[in-house]
């Protein structure tokens, strides 16, 4: 698989549908997400209706509805930090450019936060300056 290629290795992934796939599964040791409707018939999994309300064990339904503050993350990073365009290819390349750009956030946050203001956490382009 593309990420044991990589020289990854991936404790847990919580996803959507689309990504439900055995081979993905048994790549991560502990995996959230549900199961599509043709799929384990019968069995007690995660799955997701179509007005996007879980149903399945609590356990995994509670690691599933933490995906929204994930994806306004990576939202935020595309915004900030130009991660929708990403020029570099190949994917040690392409792993290495979010990880730049969650740095800068991080370090972005701490100067806020030493110079009195934390205002500026979400601004990068004030400490360009």
């Amino acid at each position: 698989m593309v990420v044991r290629k990589a020289g990854a290795w991936l404790r847990g992934l919580i996803g959507d549908s689309q990504y439900s796939a055995e081979k993905i599964r048994q790549e991560v040791e502990e995996a959230v997400i549900p199961y599509l409707s043709n799929q384990r018939r019968g069995e007690a999994v995660l799955r997701v209706d179509r007005k996007f309300r879980t149903h399945g064990p609590e356990e995994q339904m509670r690691g599933y509805h933490k995906r929204p503050a994930v994806e306004s993350a990576y939202s935020f990073l595309k915004i900030q930090y130009s991660m929708a365009l990403n020029k570099v290819r190949g994917l040690k390349k392409v792993a290495v450019y979010p990880l730049y750009s969650i740095l800068c956030h991080v370090l972005t946050r701490e100067a806020a936060e030493n110079i009195g203001r934390p205002d500026k956490a979400v601004s990068p382009t004030f400490f360009n300056t």
